[in-house]
């Protein structure tokens, strides 16, 4: 697959208590559902979906580089130009948000 041109943010997290390893990749700057503010999210099982991003940084824990590097992979391989971050901006958060209201 044509790989992006541009980098995109994203923050990997890890849900708890789970008897494997289940990673979340958080697209903090691409909204997903503009009346929730819902951002892009992607797992290996479902894909891509809607996520409320204070509400999965408060149910998981900060993802290592060896727990995520499969999703990372996966990613990578449907073009995804990735830079990694710890958190969003929310500044910039808003920006996003606005400018898709806009239209």
């Amino acid at each position: 697959m044509k790989k992006d041109d541009f980098k995109t943010d994203v923050i990997f997290r890890l849900w708890p208590d789970n008897d494997f390893i289940l990673i979340i990749a958080l697209f903090p700057y691409i909204i997903d559902n503009v009346d929730k503010g819902f951002i892009s999210s992607y797992e290996h099982l479902g894909q891509h979906s809607g996520a409320d991003y204070n509400g999965c940084m408060e149910s998981t824990v900060s993802a290592k580089e060896n727990e995520y590097k499969d999703l990372k992979s996966e990613l990578e391989s449907l073009g995804y130009d990735l830079n990694i971050i710890k958190r969003r901006n929310y500044n910039r958060y808003l920006k996003a948000l606005r400018e898709v209201r806009k239209g």
